[in-house]
């Protein structure tokens, strides 16, 4: 959810804060703020994005300081305007805060602290956390690191907090539980953030905090790491990142949404690369190599995501149980980890996560380990919590997503079940050598396939603009295709605050129908391959009624054509393949319609691109 930046050292803080800041907006963007200390404390807050935080920053005063915090905040408690924005101070003013997360028994907290003689400017639990700190750091006579240690040990909820004392400015508190929180390691200078992107021009070396660990910082010093808990010492595992820094720039487009949309073609061939081997008619996969018996033995797949990740998962059912022949099952994350699921050791648990961070994802991990079940982790970011809570894995190589409606994360979640199915498919026996080879080959030419997909751009861009001024919209699908249409009416309402529905087009005359006539925009899945004359009269029904169809069809397809009103072609493939290049044109769809209805496409309202609270 939130953006947090911190830096000591001996170098200004305030380009560094502020920088990192624009790189993690994307993680919210109701509010903004920063503090520094130089002599004093200057600290600045304001309702919106960190462009107009920037705006308050006019003088060389305000801006000196060799330590400092910022954040940029997507709102839980309190609602989004200056004085709930962070950081906060406490009561003394000397300590400064910002926090990512919810702290859920802040408000006996508060009550206890008021009767102490608190007072509170804000509606948020962040204020309550750091005059907490405050008022353990005087009770117990002990110094930052001591009482923010002694103060988490008392709050329930999820954190990641960076913390400050005025009076010793040479050393930051950090802590998480359930919030991603990285440390760059630079020449007697730190980097702190919500993830390495504000800091990758500055030190290629970072570590990052466990759940329930604590770090003390201090200039010229080894990070000092504690188990909040028991106050164990850890030893800081320090990596190399492999980020570059033309990953995270927008690269002469637009938005940074349309920069990943075209980075499909390579982000694919880098999911690839080294894995699927058509030469050799190989599939090589480490994870599954590793725990080969696992897979084969497996009753069952269970598959856990939210929003896209979902919706990748259900596209890896079709592909598990079609090519493999394994049972799945596909579960929201947030709804398994609250039920009592059944759960056996012979189920392989898949969570499917672009940040690696989802909460509701990481808790659904954790009951699925309590019950011995095998997790196997699909996951972009290297190093993030999911994969280090499962017990294998494959990193789809999507690169930094910046832009909050996920793109090119989808394709790649796809492409790494498919290579799995395809995989497993080959060690059960359940599909010939020859259906084998095929299907290698044809996925081995998705990136060029996406590539002549893209080539649709100006035409979709017409699309787009004669539907700008929808106010719902449907999608439809079948089989392989039906999570794709779950997928662009995800993306549509995202960005472009278009209602749209996603359903299975046999649905459509169970209700969804009655809401169509010569306004409605009807998107519809019809490649050849899979069920298409069922399509087909779908489509039928749709036109008897007077609504609008815009149809993605394989190439040269003339009987679909005849029906629509907008047809958009794409290259043939089988039909267990279709999701790669069927999702292509209804995401530039959406981006073409949010561009044209004037949104910001890349922070659309009230949302933030990794979802690290409840």
């Amino acid at each position: 959810m939130c953006g947090i930046v911190g830096y000591i050292g001996q170098r200004d803080a305030f380009p560094i804060i502020i920088n990192g800041l624009k790189r993690l907006e994307y993680r919210g963007y109701d509010s903004a703020g920063l503090a520094l200390f130089d002599q004093e404390l200057i600290y600045k807050k304001t309702k919106g994005k960190v462009a107009d935080l920037e705006q308050l920053f006019k003088s060389v005063e305000d801006k000196k300081g060799q330590i400092g915090l910022g954040h940029t905040r997507w709102a839980t408690h309190g609602e989004p305007n200056d004085i709930n924005a962070h950081p906060h101070v406490s009561n003394s003013g000397n300590l400064v805060i910002v926090h990512n997360g919810i702290i859920e028994n802040y408000e006996p907290i508060k009550q206890t602290l008021l009767n102490r003689g608190y007072q509170f400017n804000s509606d948020t639990d962040t204020e309550v956390l750091v005059n907490l700190i405050e008022d353990v750091m005087q009770k117990e006579q002990v110094g930052l690191g001591k009482a923010v240690q002694i103060a988490l040990n008392e709050v329930v909820g999820a954190y990641a907090i960076v913390v400050f004392n005025r009076q010793k400015p040479d050393e930051i508190v950090m802590a998480r539980l359930g919030s991603p929180l990285a440390i760059g390691i630079g020449k007697d200078e730190y980097f702190i953030a919500s993830d390495a992107t504000p800091f990758i021009e500055f030190t290629k070396n970072a570590m990052y905090l466990e759940d329930e660990q604590m770090a003390i910082i201090k200039k010229g010093k080894e990070p000092d790491i504690r188990n909040i808990k028991d106050d164990r010492k850890i030893v800081p595992y320090i990596q190399e990142l492999q980020m570059s820094l033309d990953q995270i720039e927008k690269g002469g487009y637009e938005h940074f949404m349309l920069k990943e949309i075209y980075e499909q073609p390579d982000v694919i061939r880098d999911t690839m690369r080294g894995r699927v081997l058509p030469e050799q008619n190989l599939i090589k996969l480490s994870g599954i190599d590793n725990h080969l018996n696992k897979f084969l033995n497996a009753d069952r797949m269970i598959m856990i995501g939210a929003g896209t990740s979902w919706h990748a998962g259900l596209v890896g059912e079709y592909l598990f149980e079609e090519l493999a022949r394994i049972p799945v099952e596909v579960e929201y994350s947030s709804e398994f980890r609250y039920r009592n699921p059944i759960i056996k050791e012979n189920d392989i648990v898949i969570p499917i996560s672009q940040s690696g961070e989802t909460a509701d994802t990481l808790a659904a991990i954790k009951l699925a380990k309590q019950k011995n079940a095998f997790i196997y982790a699909i996951c972009n970011v290297v190093g993030s919590s999911i994969p280090r809570e499962s017990d294998s894995g494959t990193y789809t190589h999507a690169g930094p997503e910046i832009g909050v409606a996920s793109t090119k994360a989808f394709t790649t979640q796809v492409m790494v079940m498919a290579m799995m199915a395809l995989k497993l498919a080959k060690e059960k026996g359940t599909i010939s050598m020859s259906e084998y080879n095929m299907y290698l080959s044809e996925l081995a030419s998705m990136p060029e396939k996406i590539e002549k997909t893209l080539q649709t751009d100006l035409y979709i861009q017409q699309v787009a603009h004669h539907y700008k001024d929808a106010t719902n919209a449907l999608y439809l699908g079948r089989g392989f295709n039906f999570p794709v249409a779950l997928e662009g009416a995800l993306k549509l309402k995202e960005i472009s605050y278009i209602h749209a529905e996603g359903y299975p087009a046999a649905e459509m005359k169970h209700g969804p129908i009655a809401l169509i006539d010569e306004n409605m925009p009807v998107f519809v899945i019809a490649t050849k391959k899979g069920q298409y004359e069922k399509v087909i009269s779908n489509i039928q029904e749709i036109k008897s009624r007077k609504g609008k169809i815009i149809a993605i069809v394989t190439e040269g397809d003339e009987q679909v054509k005849n029906l629509a009103d907008h047809v958009i072609e794409i290259p043939e493939t089988v039909e267990a393949f279709t999701p790669l290049l069927a999702t292509i044109p209804l995401q530039l769809l959406s981006y073409y319609i949010a561009v044209y209805r004037g949104c910001n496409v890349d922070q659309p309202r009230n949302l933030a691109k990794s979802v690290t609270v409840e």
